[in-house]
């Protein structure tokens, strides 16, 4: 496995909606190959999600994966997913992004989504998920669509290096 070169918050790759995954594709070699090196950068950079944009590749799929906290989440890989959000609520709570190296801020999420898509073998995928969960797979899913986590934020109030954000906010 390899440790890819993540995109960085300017590169335009980030700002574009990625390309649908063919299923006939997601089983070959290369893609498969992909995936792994996904969760293997992943773990690298200690990220809980990683979008394909973020490692300069145009394809809708990301992996993901919370081992600790209050809702631990399996190593998942979700493919081409389309999300329904829950209820007419959002929560506001701490994100980062390996994208946007040591700056986290507090972004509106749902709490609870409905997701689709398709798993690394293309066998359809359809669950329930909540809390953070839940924000991670918004989080992906929006890089995939061409949106950083600062898009969503109400206000830049929160906004904080990591080092501060260590000293002084976190919870």
């Amino acid at each position: 496995m390899s440790i890819l070169k993540i995109a960085r918050m300017g590169h335009p790759i980030l700002r574009r909606r990625a390309r649908p995954v063919d299923l006939l594709e997601l089983t070959t070699a290369p893609i498969q190959k992909l995936i792994d090196d996904m969760i293997a950068t992943m773990k690298e950079y200690q990220g809980i999600g990683l979008a394909g944009p973020q490692v300069h590749e145009d394809l809708r799929l990301f992996v993901a994966g919370v081992e600790n906290g209050d809702d631990p989440m399996p190593l998942t890989v979700i493919v081409n997913p389309a999300l329904t959000l829950q209820g007419d609520t959002s929560v506001d709570d701490w994100e980062g992004c390996l994208s946007i190296p040591d700056v986290r801020g507090r972004v509106p999420r749902a709490p609870e989504i409905d997701v689709r898509g398709f798993d690394r073998q293309g066998k359809p995928l359809q669950f329930t998920a909540r809390g953070m969960a839940a924000r991670v797979i918004q989080h992906e899913t929006d890089h995939l669509d061409g949106i950083l986590f600062l898009d969503r934020m109400k206000t830049f109030e929160s906004l904080a290096f990591i080092e501060e954000y260590s000293r002084f906010l976190a919870e």
